[in-house]
């Protein structure tokens, strides 16, 4: 009896690997509908989303894992009336090494994107088309139509008697680029703005976790009524926020001028900055500006209060990106020679779970960003690291911005590397500390889970040592490390304006 079940057993297994080795052709037809023939361009890239979750708006999880499928092909002279087709008879960039003509069985969500401005930072950007998204079930070579029937629209700001939106023609960027580039801001006005009138008040400076926008301020006034029954109550600091937008021409801005992407650090310090702090009443000495943020936001925050220490009374950096570049996640740049290889052969991690277990491997992360690349590269995709490279880089050949790492094979350009150590926030305090550290004392508060998923511990590990050497003045830097915590767990914004609240009152006394 053993003996037959056991026989019976195996063949059950060797039924479920045949089921789950089952393939087949996998074909999408698309075409612009006529509801949008009159906003199409008829040249741009095209995208095809085939995600096993069943998230209602696949083109917007553009995240590197393995239930996410991404297939992409630039198009030129797209007619509105021609059709085009996903199919395995067309060479498509793809996220993963998976053929849509041996394309495994399964239920999908399945969705098209058609990105018709690749000067865009980003595929879901204003004026994009894409298709309604639909679950299929895939068991046999099949055929499916998704006409283009939508177009994305800007995103509006929320109203709000305490909600104010800023947009301006920056001249200093217009002039780099040549073509009007424009900024744009929320402010959330304290309770007493309005009741007086004469008042004028702190101000803060939220920087958003990667490829923020500034309408995140929504949230604050339409979907958080404790925040907003809280900030408009006499318990609520009377401070203005300011929620930058993170908008750039390769992905985020980062606040900062870039050989690539242009002055946005003066942007922001001549022109945003004055222009709200004039028209919204801000106090506008140093002492009363204050800058925040988690993750790509603790990194700019941090980095724009070390490179204008004289400009801003204080930083509350959450999670940084790397701020050391000897540990960039897991990538020394200037050391090792590939960035998806370590030394001991294996593939290195990108980002881990809590407990320690990789998730996403580097390669994997930057296939994705290729596919999300006009040029089939992340140096365009609009993602984490094409806005890396567009801000540490040097100008390439090709007026693009110069990658670190081969995009295929990983292999470091120590050239640019060394072009990258001026935006090492580790080496630039450490090399100017004899002018740097008095103008920053009192100034930099910075928190980290020591379980950050993204392994952005290492780097402040390594920024909290070189600080806590230095002598002359001896660094009051308050560097805050939380175990088995992960990335941004400690951030909210409430605790940010209370913890702000509280270094005003110490500057008082």
């Amino acid at each position: 009896m053993k003996k037959l079940l056991f026989v019976f057993f195996i063949a059950f297994l060797v039924l479920v690997q045949q089921s789950q080795a089952q393939t087949g052709s996998l074909s999408v037809k698309t075409w612009i509908s006529e509801e949008v023939q009159n906003e199409n361009k008829p040249s741009g890239r095209i995208y095809l989303f085939v995600s096993t979750s069943q998230m209602n708006q696949p083109r917007r999880n553009t995240w590197p894992t393995k239930s996410n499928m991404i297939f992409a092909k630039n198009l030129e002279n797209w007619e509105k009336n021609n059709v085009f087709t996903f199919d395995a008879s067309a060479e498509f960039t793809k996220s993963f090494d998976i053929s849509l003509g041996e394309f495994p069985h399964g239920n999908y969500t399945v969705q098209v994107l058609w990105d018709q401005d690749m000067q865009e930072s980003r595929i879901n950007a204003p004026g994009n088309l894409y298709s309604e998204s639909v679950r299929i079930d895939f068991q046999k070579d099949e055929t499916f139509e998704l006409p283009l029937k939508f177009k994305i629209e800007p995103q509006q700001l929320a109203e709000h008697p305490l909600l104010k939106e800023v947009e301006y023609r920056s001249p200093v960027l217009s002039e780099w680029w040549n073509k009007e580039m424009r900024i744009k801001a929320a402010v959330l006005l304290p309770s007493s703005f309005y009741s007086e009138p004469d008042r004028k008040y702190p101000v803060r400076y939220n920087i958003a976790g990667y490829g923020g926008r500034y309408t995140r301020a929504n949230q604050f006034v339409q979907w958080d009524k404790s925040f907003l029954d809280w900030w408009q109550s006499d318990k609520a600091p009377q401070i203005i926020n300011v929620f930058l937008d993170g908008e750039g021409p390769f992905g985020d801005c980062y606040q900062l001028n870039s050989e690539n992407s242009g002055p946005y650090g003066t942007a922001l310090i001549q022109e945003l900055i004055p222009l709200i702090e004039t028209q919204f009443r801000g106090i506008g000495e140093p002492e009363s500006r204050f800058v925040d943020g988690c993750s790509t936001g603790g990194w700019v925050s941090l980095a724009i209060q070390l490179f204008y220490p004289d400009f801003f009374g204080g930083c509350f950096s959450y999670s940084p990106d790397p701020v050391d570049f000897e540990n960039f996640q897991l990538i020394d740049i200037y050391r090792d020679e590939n960035a998806f290889i370590n030394e001991h052969g294996y593939l290195r991690p990108i980002v881990r779970d809590i407990s320690g277990e990789p998730v996403v491997s580097q390669r994997d992360f930057i296939q994705f960003e290729n596919v999300l690349g006009w040029n089939d590269t992340y140096t365009t995709s609009g993602g984490q690291f094409s806005a890396f490279t567009a801000l540490y880089s040097p100008k390439g050949e090709d007026g693009l911005p110069k990658p670190l790492f081969d995009p295929k094979t990983g292999e470091i350009n120590h050239e640019v590397a060394e072009h990258w150590r001026k935006y090492d926030l580790k080496h630039y305090v450490e090399t100017n500390w004899e002018t740097l550290g008095p103008k920053i004392q009192g100034k930099i508060w910075i928190w980290m889970g020591d379980m950050d998923e993204f392994y952005l511990n290492h780097a402040l590990r390594a920024f909290d040592e070189m600080l806590q050497k230095k002598e002359n003045p001896k660094s009051d830097a308050v560097i805050q490390f939380s175990p088995m915590t992960g990335h941004c767990s400690g951030f909210n914004d409430r605790k940010v304006l209370l913890q702000i609240e509280e270094k005003l009152k110490a500057n008082q006394n």
